[in-house]
């Protein structure tokens, strides 16, 4: 984002925060508070912070004209009864508390790692929050459930209620003690990559022998799905009578399976690709991390063009979709003619490497001069 407009005590803490939080976090509504006509910058905003698989909002309001004082921090309507520094009665809160005030009174304008301290803070006092709120809940399941599951580090859980939907708890269970990130040669990964399992169980039912399946989905950080595709997943059966301490060791193991299974995914079309070298030359650019894409000059006689590699992570179960794209054709509004995505041709899973490239290049052959007479036919006459 830009940091144009901000004074730069409050530019230097936002970047920092921004670089240095476990999470990704979004800023919104970015306003300036004092009067225009004196050259105040902006000095309030709002943040979005990652927590339970959602967001929180938390508006963050400096006082450009009052630099040294620290920002207030107001929370969104759903959590009213969120007092960070009033809170009392759970172990280690009082600890939390203390922090809380210590970094406020002890506020440096000029330290920009300030703000980071007092969010991940108050996070952290959230997060103590909402787990108390689910533990009073008069709700037998989920009191068996939270018993099962508080040993786990990490676990993340919110109430929500509202006139229009009915209360529930949610959970989000990071899944799977393993280093993603170290495994990928050459990750560009800023932040950890993880797969969370969302649980939510409805609130108000009392125990029964066989108590209905919770909602479950699989979620993951967006980057990870350059690498693994959760949408290809197949969550096991929620058997009658089974707790989340009996179903997160199949899923884990499973997903384990698959996620190293992805990673050599990645040699599999490295070779692919260097296998297109003989028959197509050296590719023009490709993917060196996850060789998710690479792209090829070819020519057929005289017509010149460009053939686009587009892998999946399921290669070489799902063969690539193949692009062509003219260097010689341009549209009117000055964007070189592309085909559809092709991917209806000879493939096979089981044909060594070889004989994939040779196959595909033999169809481009004759794809190609279908595409030059697409070329030739769009293209206005004069």
């Amino acid at each position: 984002m830009s940091f144009d407009g901000f004074p730069p005590f409050i530019s230097a803490q936002l970047h920092y925060l921004l670089n240095h939080f476990p999470d990704k976090i979004k800023v919104e509504q970015v306003v300036s508070g004092g009067n225009k006509s004196y050259g105040v910058g902006l000095d309030r905003f709002t943040l979005l912070i990652p927590y339970c698989l959602d967001y929180i909002k938390w508006d963050v309001i400096y006082n450009a004209e009052f630099p040294l004082a620290p920002p207030d921090i107001i929370f969104g309507p759903e959590d009213e009864d969120f007092h960070p520094l009033h809170m009392t009665g759970a172990e280690g809160e009082g600890d939390l508390k203390s922090l809380t005030r210590n970094i406020l009174s002890d506020w440096n304008n000029k330290d920009p790692t300030r703000l980071l301290a007092l969010i991940q803070e108050m996070r952290d006092q959230y997060m103590s929050y909402q787990r108390k709120r689910v533990g009073e809940v008069d709700d037998d399941r989920l009191k068996f459930e939270i018993s099962t599951i508080c040993s786990r580090e990490g676990i993340e859980m919110h109430i929500s209620s509202g006139a229009e939907k009915p209360e529930e708890v949610k959970f989000a269970v990071p899944l799977m003690d393993m280093n993603i990130n170290k495994m990928v040669h050459g990750c560009p990964w800023r932040h950890p990559q993880k797969i969370y399992l969302q649980v939510i169980y409805p609130v108000g039912r009392k125990y029964a022998s066989t108590p209905s399946a919770p909602r479950l989905k699989l979620m993951s950080t967006i980057e990870l799905r350059a690498l693994f595709s959760i949408d290809d997943v197949k969550l096991p059966s929620w058997l009658d009578g089974m707790c989340m301490a009996e179903y997160l060791p199949h899923l884990e193991e499973s997903l384990q399976k698959q996620v190293l299974e992805a990673v050599s995914l990645i040699d599999i079309r490295r070779c692919f690709i260097e296998a297109l070298t003989p028959l197509f030359g050296r590719p023009l650019e490709a993917d060196p991390v996850f060789c998710r894409k690479a792209t090829f000059l070819a020519s057929s006689g005289s017509f010149v063009f460009l053939v686009h590699f587009l892998f999946s992570t399921q290669f070489p179960k799902q063969q690539p979709a193949l692009m062509l794209q003219s260097s010689q054709h341009i549209s009117p509004q000055g964007v070189p003619k592309k085909s559809p995505l092709l991917t209806e041709y000879p493939w096979s899973p089981r044909w060594e490497v070889s004989q994939m490239s040779e196959r595909i290049f033999d169809f481009l052959a004759d794809e190609s001069l279908n595409f030059k007479r697409f070329c030739n036919e769009s293209q206005p006459q004069h």
